[in-house]
């Protein structure tokens, strides 16, 4: 995982599965101790869209956290399995998103401060969860120097060194939401295209289990306003369901495999290197650095033109905004 080891752990007195993450942190006891007693706030926190937080430990020189297993991973796995998310479980993650910022926020008062696609998880019941958020400003600043490519999603603000603010972590928001539309980070072209009919047919099952066809808009079936995106199974309520989820599959596939053609050819030129990113529609490697003044000097990305309804474009473009 990100920032730390992440295994799956049973807690034999209760029989509860459970995440375990280990993170290395590089300090002082003291220090150590204080990150584990901001730790404990997470235990107040209930809510659908948050992952729950069972307790935290020290294990020298490791700080070990127990949190809710969730057992379909990260949608940074999931999106370089399936290629591009269709618009309307996008919509979900979107809101699931939201939800939960807004409940860190209003309730706790806590910014999360690292939205990206690896910190929203999923699990089989159609879940979104987000995970990983900075209740803690010491844990931030001990594992950020290690794990530089975090930075990528800060806001331009963020990066030119204002004050952390919620600005920030909805411009994170949005970065994401364009790198899970279009299959990749925004700022690179590097191809992670699915290497197999397999996870082709991932792809597929993604979008059946969570979306039909009803009065030709894409909605979701069995979603509710607890975070779920349906189940695996398709709903018999429509007689020609199972016809109109096929089609639906089709153009949904249709549509991934142009765009897909017009994407830069793969290669060891046209893929992210160790030190540095290209910049989508160039073959120039950015380093970091560059990359960073990018976000902060050049517009904003954007959706592809035509491929999503005006309300996704307009939603996206808000959290891109900058001052």
């Amino acid at each position: 995982g990100n920032g730390g080891t992440v295994s799956r752990a049973l807690h034999v007195p209760t029989k509860v599965v459970m995440a375990k993450k280990v993170v290395h942190i590089a300090t002082s006891d003291t220090t150590r101790k204080q990150i584990l007693r901001e730790l404990q706030i997470m235990h107040d926190c209930s809510s659908p869209y948050i992952v729950s937080f069972y307790g935290a430990y020290l294990q020298d020189p490791h700080i070990c956290m127990c949190m809710e297993f969730m057992d379909k991973g990260s949608l940074d796995n999931i999106h370089r399995k399936v290629g591009p998310i269709p618009e309307a479980i996008l919509g979900k993650i979107a809101l699931a998103v939201v939800s939960g910022l807004t409940y860190l926020y209003e309730v706790h008062k806590i910014m999360h401060r690292d939205v990206k696609p690896s910190n929203i998880l999923l699990n089989s019941a159609g879940q979104i969860k987000i995970c990983d958020f900075g209740v803690s400003g010491e844990l931030i600043n001990s594992v950020a120097d290690t794990f530089v490519g975090t930075s990528t999603y800060m806001s331009p603000e963020r990066i030119s060194g204002d004050p952390y603010s919620v600005k920030s972590d909805v411009w994170s928001l949005g970065i994401s939401l364009v790198e899970l539309a279009i299959g990749r980070f925004p700022f690179s072209s590097e191809d992670d295209t699915p290497s197999s009919d397999d996870e082709e047919e991932a792809f597929a099952r993604l979008s059946l289990a969570g979306v039909q066809e009803e009065g030709g808009e894409a909605t979701f079936c069995g979603g509710g306003d607890d975070g779920t995106i349906g189940d695996d199974t398709l709903s018999p309520a429509k007689p020609d369901k199972k016809r109109d989820s096929i089609m639906l599959a089709e153009r949904q596939r249709a549509a991934k495999r142009e765009s897909l053609r017009s994407r830069k050819p793969s290669g060891a030129a046209s893929r992210k290197q160790a030190t540095g990113v290209s910049l989508a529609g160039s073959g120039h490697q950015m380093s970091i650095l560059e990359l960073l003044q990018y976000i902060v000097n050049e517009p904003a990305p954007r959706l592809p033109a035509g491929r999503f309804s005006p309300m996704v474009d307009e939603f996206v473009d808000a959290t891109l905004r900058k001052e």
